[in-house]
């Protein structure tokens, strides 16, 4: 497993979630982090296309659950887990998913590559954790070959 933080310097960054009432602080605990994880998401396909990854697929959804995103670097593809955190205050994004959450990406991984009938040579799960401070840059942690 490599880790590799990294903070995109793109010009295109969007901007931090606001709540539904358009502020950046306060609104309903739901919405905020709903929010949060759309922006994380964003965040993290740009920044991975950014690397060179070619995005495939979003918010891929069946009966056992949801793949964030799916990529292709090179000939292997990559499913990926992103886990956005406004602080570390209960660890870091990438603390957050356990052994059981990487077991349910590696099922939801086979069903996606049977739905598209599709046999790459090699599989990879990775995860980008995406901080998001109250103020400055998004940080962007991406840890590849998870589990």
């Amino acid at each position: 497993m490599t880790t590799t933080p990294t903070t995109p310097t793109t010009p295109t960054t969007p901007a931090p979630p606001a709540t539904p009432s358009g502020s950046r602080s306060g609104g309903s605990g739901a919405a905020r982090r709903q929010a949060l994880g759309r922006y994380g998401e964003t965040y993290a396909a740009r920044h991975l296309v950014e690397q060179g990854l070619v995005l495939l697929d979003r918010n891929w959804r069946c009966d056992a659950g949801e793949i964030d995103l799916v990529l292709r670097e090179g000939r292997v593809l990559v499913v990926c887990e992103v886990k956005t955190r406004s602080s570390t205050a209960f660890g870091s994004p990438v603390e957050a998913v356990s052994e059981q959450k990487a077991e349910r990406l590696r099922r939801l991984a086979d069903r996606w590559l049977e739905e598209r009938g599709v046999r790459p040579p090699e599989v990879r799960l990775d995860l980008v954790g995406v901080l998001v401070p109250r103020t400055g840059r998004p940080q962007v942690e991406h840890v590849r070959g998870v589990g």
